[in-house]
């Protein structure tokens, strides 16, 4: 019997199959006439259950809840900050710094490098340079060419950070060589623990520096292992900028008696970032640039170098308008109506970071202000500019729009303020009321006496005479008189241009006088010369 001939009891099978199919789609339709019917009961009813319930919102006092706990970079913990105000016009520049192009996300940002041993750290930020290439390059401070570890290399815009990085504390591992044995680790630990504090240092016999002594302190250090065979141990110190571990290693064999001297060193930390914080070696760099010239994934690049913004978590916020930022980027001082929000715990001359509301840095600033004169002022200024990071014009020009400087251009028009917006004779009273020049210095005199030896001459004064207020008026006036018109001084500078000019047309001439005096002497004397000569010359023939 072949294989695809079909037998009576399967052709059975078949037609049971077809009715079940048939009976299931009859149940399935019956099923969603009911449900539309349903719907039409529900819709003919509708306006009675709009009067039976309440579908209305109530407004209440509490306002939505944001977990910002795990937004990037800056905008952390956003909604803890203190709120001055919410009333802003969000523009559209700017973006997040996670979502800026490439070119901007690579130029604006740095990699945390694990710097290989026997390179210098200047070459390795040139080969950086090249990889990428960009134009500007720097990093956080110099690592001997044989040491290895955490090396921040800013790029392009983020160059403007290195100075704040360099000063950064930094971390270290080292491993120590004993040049004798010890009888027990405790003694090691206790030296190392010893030399904590500001310490004496001059650089090593072999360092690019000037060997002069400096005071260096080292904030914390700990004994991790002893190696008793081999007179190896491996220690952790927390020191400030510029410490020199080679030299500590020389002072701890100085203090236990035996000599010791650096075997190995490596930076774990510098400044923020750690080697635990997505540490990139040259090969990562290298084929990250490989993936996106020749396949265009970005992913690679993205993932080795990081947004500036994550070198300045640890410093206090203040967030600021949108209208603001370009006056910023061109040096302006920040003052309290472009301030939205700012953080707890702000101290006068603290170093700070001015934000967009997008996350962005602007600038780093030094607050003038503290946490609690922010909330209590409505005017003053909030910080100074130290360095400004963005660039300029990324958000629009917004200065000069508001209504006291359309007042400002119209007084400036029609001549009650000159051309730098400045009161002249003409200025109202009112204008210079409620706009006081801050340059000018209107401190109070305490003493009369000292008011009057500012104002008379010194002829007029008399030792122990009482001067009244009287005399000190008619001094002012005297004062002004003797300063004479506009006209007069335009005189008197032109006459003594010219009284200079003659004098040096006088002096030339004379020096010229002398000149030609001097040199009708050097003719007489080599005539004579000459003379004595010939006549030498005749008594020998």
């Amino acid at each position: 019997m072949a294989d695809n001939e079909v037998t009576p009891r399967k052709k059975q099978k078949k037609d049971k199959h077809r009715v079940r199919e048939e009976d299931a789609g009859s149940a399935k339709k019956e099923k969603k006439v009911k449900s539309a019917v349903a719907d039409l009961d529900s819709s003919n009813h509708l306006g009675e259950t709009q009067h039976e319930e309440d579908f209305h919102l109530k407004p209440t006092s509490a306002a939505g809840v944001l977990d910002t706990s795990k937004w990037p970079l800056l905008l952390k913990n956003y909604d803890k900050l203190n709120v001055r105000t919410g009333h802003f016009t969000p523009l559209p520049n700017g973006c997040s710094p996670l979502k800026r192009e490439l070119k901007d996300y690579v130029s604006s940002g740095f990699i945390n490098l694990d710097k290989p041993a026997n390179p210098s750290s200047h070459e390795v930020v040139a080969w950086i340079r090249r990889i990428l290439r960009v134009e500007k390059t720097g990093h956080s401070g110099t690592l001997d060419p044989k040491v290895t570890g955490c090396l921040i290399v800013c790029i392009e815009r983020a160059t403007r950070l290195v100075k704040s990085q360099q000063g950064a504390g930094k971390e270290y591992v080292c491993i120590v060589r004993l040049h004798e044995a010890i009888e027990n680790e405790s003694e090691l630990a206790k030296t190392i623990e010893m030399l904590t504090g500001a310490l004496f240092q001059r650089p090593p016999l072999i360092s690019a520096v000037k060997r002069q002594l400096r005071i260096r302190t080292i904030y914390e250090s700990k004994l991790i292992e002893y190696d008793q065979e081999r007179h190896l141990g491996v220690f952790w110190v927390s020191c400030e900028a510029g410490t020199y571990i080679r030299t500590l290693c020389v002072h701890i064999g100085l203090l236990m008696g035996i000599g010791a001297h650096m075997q190995e060193l490596r930076r774990v930390r510098s400044g923020i970032q750690s080697e635990n914080d997505n540490m990139a070696t040259m090969h990562d760099v290298l084929d990250a640039q490989w993936m996106y010239d020749n396949y265009k994934d970005e992913s690679y690049l993205r993932r080795c170098i990081k947004p500036l913004e994550a070198l300045l978590t640890s410093h206090k916020r203040l967030v600021v308008k949108d209208s603001a930022v370009n006056a910023i980027c061109y040096g302006a001082k920040l003052m309290i109506p472009g301030l939205l929000r700012y953080e707890s715990g702000i101290e006068m001359n603290e170093e700070i970071v001015i934000m967009t509301t997008k996350g962005e840095a602007i600038a780093l600033g030094i607050a003038l202000m503290t946490t609690a004169v922010m909330a209590a002022c409505d005017h003053g200024v909030v910080a100074k500019i130290k360095r400004v990071i963005m660039e300029r014009d990324t958000y629009p020009r917004k200065w000069g729009l508001g209504p006291k400087a359309l007042q400002k251009k119209q007084l400036i028009a029609s001549g009650k303020l000159d051309k730098y917006g400045k009161p002249n004779e003409s200025t109202p009273k009112e204008w210079m009321q409620s706009h006081p020049d801050i340059s000018v210095d209107k401190t109070p005199l305490k003493d009369e006496q000292s008011a009057s030896l500012l104002v008379t001459p010194k002829e007029e004064l008399v030792p122990g005479a009482p001067v009244t207020p009287k005399e000190v008026e008619e001094g002012r006036k005297r004062k002004r008189d003797t300063e004479g018109s506009d006209e007069e001084k335009e005189t008197l500078g032109k006459e003594k241009k010219k009284s200079k000019k003659d004098k040096k047309k006088s002096k030339e001439k004379e020096s010229s006088d002398e000149e030609k005096k001097e040199k009708k002497k050097k003719k007489k004397k080599k005539k004579e010369k000459e003379k004595v000569k010939e006549s030498d010359s005749d008594s020998s023939n």
